[in-house]
């Protein structure tokens, strides 16, 4: 496996979010966004090789998702998959170093939202924009600042968190529990202050993690929406007609805020975050409540205390961290 650590090594050195590794081509790395190749031509008995010491018998194997660990190196989360006549690998690399809340080029609130004791914050965004390390970064800011009982809930497990201040579970769909919603019903009983659900997208898990805010627990949950207010509609829209009504009374005493956000490639190499935040107050909740999601992107744009996406965008191109084809091609509508 030395030839397969030496990828994987390269991948953290160039500072990849993801490496592809192929049949027939060189490793393809993705770095700022874009897919790069590099190195050798791989074999296909070099993946057969790897895939058989990674998973063990491979002759039923169509795919399978798991996460790897080279110590003091990195842990990777790896897909394996069978294409053609041969196998294929997605590896998304994962820091072993959890970055500071702060250093995300996020809104300052995020900390203070980190400090709630109960309700339901959501982190959006589409695949690959940062959610995963937002996530991890807020449960970082929680185990750093206060004596909490944190479980999470994972699949699979990515960043690895030390206790600190805080007690931390983490557990791994699959390995720990069968499906996120039964995940969150048993941690409920295990005397959770704040609980990370890392997919929330079907009827029963969203409505357990409802009634999780609702009795007193801090939950953390990822949707894959694009804009703040689609979160809400997509929350809603999940349940029969029937229940969306009392649905949108418990989700705007609930929901505390939520972040929406997307990786853009920086002027001088990297990436940065644009992101767009919605804090539940008052003229939102009444939106909610009402079935007015449509209005709240104009409640978004006149309080001091949110931003909008199209303005996050706007500051980055400002402050010259984005230039102006990056500015135009993410620009809603570019």
């Amino acid at each position: 496996m030395k030839e397969f650590h030496k990828l994987l090594e390269t991948a953290v050195e160039k500072e990849a979010s993801d490496l592809h590794i192929r049949e027939g081509l060189p490793a393809v790395y993705r770095i700022d966004g874009t897919i790069k190749k590099n190195g050798d031509v791989i074999k296909k008995e070099q993946i057969i090789k790897w895939c058989r010491s990674l998973t063990g018998d491979i002759n039923n194997l169509y795919q399978k998702d798991f996460s790897y660990e080279i110590e003091k190196v990195a842990r990777f989360r790896i897909n394996v998959y069978k294409q053609m006549n041969s196998f294929s690998m997605a590896v998304r690399i994962i820091p072993s170093q959890i970055p500071p809340l702060s250093t995300l080029n996020l809104p300052d609130t995020m900390e203070k939202l980190c400090k709630l004791k109960q309700g339901l914050v959501l982190v959006t965004g589409i695949t690959g924009s940062g959610k995963s390390t937002t996530l991890a970064s807020m449960v970082n800011e929680v185990n750093k600042t206060a004596k909490n009982h944190i479980i999470t809930l994972e699949d699979p497990i990515e960043y690895i968190h030390e206790c600190n201040l805080s007690l931390i579970n983490q557990r791994e769909k699959g390995a720990h529990f069968q499906k996120f919603s039964e995940g969150l019903s048993a941690a409920m009983r295990q005397d959770p202050d704040v609980i990370l659900v890392g997919e929330m997208r079907d009827l029963e898990t969203i409505s357990t993690a409802l009634t999780a805010a609702e009795t007193g627990h801090l939950v953390l949950a990822t949707l894959h929406t694009q804009r703040a207010h689609q979160s809400i509609d997509r929350i809603i829209d999940v349940f029969p007609p029937h229940q969306q009504g009392q649905i949108r009374i418990q989700l705007a005493s609930t929901l505390k805020a939520v972040l929406t956000q997307q990786l853009v490639p920086k002027t001088y190499g990297g990436r940065a975050a644009v992101a767009e935040l919605m804090e539940c107050n008052t003229a939102i909740k009444t939106l909610i409540r009402e079935g007015k999601t449509h209005q709240i992107p104009s409640i978004i744009q006149t309080n001091s205390t949110m931003i909008t996406y199209e303005k996050s965008l706007e500051n980055l191109y400002n402050q010259g961290e984005i230039d102006e084809q990056t500015f135009h091609m993410f620009s809603v509508g570019g």
